[in-house]
């Protein structure tokens, strides 16, 4: 007797496929090395979809949301990487993938790959240009200072600003300096700085340790708060062999907080030194000067204006007449060159005048409109004219028109 065959669907047998691979404890729990290859970021829903890839075969993989906020640098095509996570089956296609838990780059730690590219992205933008670093005032009269209330950090700024520098007044905000809660509260101090304008200088750092404890000076948001400060910012984190990415965005890095502090404040010991030194060479060229003056102005005394005042003064005045006189002199002159050239201009006016004309017998005709008449077609028998002689004007009227025709 024959035993007809189950007929599954398709969701049964990529339901049961999926339960194969989820039952198998050696792929719920694997390493991984590979090349991400067409890569995609779905900045809405946070998941990351990719291709890992060796020189033979690729499978498909997924780093969802909870897992992809935890990465420290950002995944791109051909990047190599070591990933840890489970295989399983994406039952509506059928398609078996790999879900991704976690991620490291292949022979660059994660921190390290999210420093260059964070560094990179900045300078492309500028935010490292000399040529935006805002210089630092010359004599301070408060000094901002932002790290933690308990580091050595803190006690080696203050003793410094001190001893160099006493006249400055220092303002203190305490904050976090590594774990998750510093970035925000960094922040957050640089903003409250510039907005309540209380600082003319700003120390920022702490002291040294690892990278991870750094980690807060290379977060971005810290950095963009750092070059958006108005206040000149001076980044002073870990050591000299230290770098961050505030340093490369402040307006001056400083290899240590102790070196920041000489650097903000001037020293006033050398500042004393040198306005004895400016007292004594003031002091040296006063009496140097002195008796010099003192023989100019004896030469000055005993010459002949001022031993003969009344002379001087005799001698002006007949200069001030000579002039006087050469004033008007020149005045009458231009005076009469004037009037020469006004009845020249005249005898040529009245030349042209109509008036003139009229004196030698002629007159000027005007039609009933006020239009000088030129022709006998312009006025027709019966019209009214009035004639313009020398001494009056005549008012006729029109019998007869003769002319050539």
């Amino acid at each position: 007797m024959l035993v007809s065959p189950t007929v599954l669907s398709v969701t049964q047998l990529n339901t049961y496929i999926k339960s194969l691979f989820e039952g198998d404890e050696r792929l719920n729990h694997v390493f991984l090395s590979g090349e991400i290859s067409n890569f995609t970021n779905h900045y809405k829903s946070g998941h990351l979809y990719l291709s890992l890839k060796d020189d033979r075969c690729v499978i498909r993989a997924v780093m969802f949301a909870q897992n992809a906020r935890r990465l420290r640098f950002m995944p791109k095509d051909g990047m190599k990487v070591i990933v840890r996570g489970r295989v399983s089956v994406y039952e509506p296609s059928g398609q078996y993938q790999f879900y991704i838990e976690d991620m490291q780059p292949d022979g660059l730690g994660a921190l390290n790959m999210a420093f260059e590219q964070l560094k990179a992205k900045l300078a492309a933008e500028g935010l490292f240009s000399a040529q935006r670093k805002k210089p630092l005032p010359r004599f301070p009269r408060r000094i901002g200072v932002i790290t933690s209330p308990t580091g050595a950090a803190v006690h080696d700024i203050t003793t410094i600003l001190a001893r160099r520098y006493p006249l400055a007044e220092i303002v203190f905000c305490p904050v976090l300096v590594q774990g998750e809660g510093a970035a925000p509260q960094l922040v957050d101090a640089l903003e409250r700085f510039n907005r309540l304008s209380c600082a003319d200088v700003i120390i920022f750092g702490r002291g040294g340790g690892s990278l991870e404890d750094l980690w807060p000076f290379n977060e971005e948001c810290v950095a963009r708060a750092v070059a958006a400060s108005k206040i000149p910012v001076i980044s002073a984190v870990g050591h000299e062999t230290d770098f961050t990415i505030c340093d490369f965005v402040a307006d001056l890095r400083a290899p240590t907080p102790s070196a920041a502090a000489e650097l903000a404040v001037p020293d006033a010991a050398e500042l004393k030194t040198f306005l004895s030194s400016c007292a004594a060479r003031l002091k040296e060229c006063m009496e140097h000067q002195i008796p010099d003056l003192r023989r100019k102005l004896a030469v000055l005394t005993s010459s002949y204006t001022f031993q003969r005042p009344q002379n001087r003064i005799e001698m002006e005045r007949i200069r001030v007449d000579q002039l006087h006189e050469r004033l008007l002199a020149s005045i009458y002159q231009k005076a009469a060159e004037a009037k020469l050239e006004l009845r020249t201009a005249s005898g040529k006016l009245n030349a042209l005048s109509p008036l003139a004309t009229l004196s030698r017998g002629y007159s000027i005709t005007y039609n009933h409109q006020q239009h000088i008449v030129s022709k006998i077609a312009s006025v027709q028998e019966g019209e009214r004219i009035s004639v313009l002689l020398k001494d009056g004007k005549l008012h006729c009227l029109v019998e007869s028109v003769e002319g050539k025709t």
